[in-house]
């Protein structure tokens, strides 16, 4: 029972909800998987979700669209970081609708060549997280999740401001480690 009511604590406390923002999948709700074209360094590749989560947790964060101001800025921050989530353990990837060419040109420009990004043209990864921006249709929301390798949301962070996703998902990775 007292693990139960610790775990419930974690979770309570690893979930963030932002400005409003409401990200649908709930901290212990399953994550859907995927598989789509991506890019890291201008070349694309294959990104499987299942065979990211045997490598270690994975911060999958969605944004509206590549070579935009805030989604510059996440990405920026996102590469800042990427060496103290990859010592951690973990994989980061960024997914939007936007078309793989561009997300070849935004891993490189943006992304610094740190991490991959995702295409998912078609909004159905974004429509299984439920993270697609209502205000504009077709776009994802900005929401950042991180999926422990048992495949479940361990932590929720959604606000349209591009500050604060990477310092609640690294300190998020921090405590799923130290369960």
């Amino acid at each position: 029972m007292l693990y139960a009511v610790r775990r419930l604590a974690l979770a309570a406390a690893l979930t963030v909800v932002a400005h409003g923002a409401q990200a649908a999948l709930a901290v212990g709700a399953p994550a859907p998987t995927f598989s789509t074209e991506a890019a890291v360094g201008g070349k694309a590749f294959r990104f499987n979700l299942a065979d990211a989560l045997k490598q270690g947790p994975v911060v999958l964060y969605f944004y509206p669209k590549a070579f935009t101001k805030g989604c510059t800025i996440e990405a920026h921050n996102f590469a800042e970081a990427t060496d103290k989530f990859k010592s951690m353990g973990a994989t980061v990837i960024g997914i939007s609708t936007d078309d793989i060419e561009s997300l070849k040109k935004f891993s490189v420009e943006e992304c610094r060549n740190k991490f991959a990004v995702a295409a998912d043209v078609d909004g159905k990864v974004v429509k299984d997280y439920d993270s697609a921006l209502k205000i504009m249709p077709g776009h994802a929301d900005r929401v950042s999740y991180l999926i422990g390798t048992d495949g479940r949301v361990a932590a929720v962070y959604s606000s349209l401001s591009p500050d604060g996703h990477v310092e609640t998902m690294l300190k998020a990775v921090e405590q799923l480690k130290a369960r």
